[in-house]
């Protein structure tokens, strides 16, 4: 088994697309479901398939965030010249954070236009993709 994607739903698909968009998701498709709501499908250029979905269901009204979603964790290549790319794309990423002390990734936040918060990271050289269990070792 695998994680297939996050979706969230939005109170703007048009607004969350720009974000996403400039974020650096591609859009891969749409599925218009009526009163069901909308559907976008995104991924990074580099991924196989879809890891984003974004639903919005006008019927639903706004997003109000609850209590129980944290946060989408993103790995990024080279911290600070993402944040200086979503900066001129009119993002507004937080500075560069060090939580696992200097030897550790980097990280940064931002908040997308429903308010769900978005966890940027770098990995230190050498290190795996992802939290392996090498990190608790």
């Amino acid at each position: 088994m695998k994680t297939l994607f996050v979706s969230y739903r939005v109170s703007d698909l048009d607004r969350s697309l720009a974000f996403y968009t400039a974020l650096g998701y591609v859009e891969l498709g749409r599925v218009e479901a009526g009163e069901a709501g909308h559907l976008a499908i995104l991924s990074f250029p580099d991924e196989p398939s879809a890891s984003l979905e974004l639903v919005h269901r006008p019927a639903d009204g706004p997003v109000e965030l609850g209590t129980g979603f944290d946060h989408l964790a993103i790995q990024v290549d080279a911290l600070p010249d993402e944040l200086v790319r979503l900066t001129e794309a009119g993002l507004t990423p937080a500075p560069i954070q060090h939580p696992g002390g200097p030897d550790g990734p980097r990280t940064s936040w931002l908040t997308d236009p429903d308010g769900y918060r978005i966890e940027l990271v770098e990995w230190p050289p050498g290190h795996a993709d992802g939290i392996t269990a090498e990190d608790f070792a």
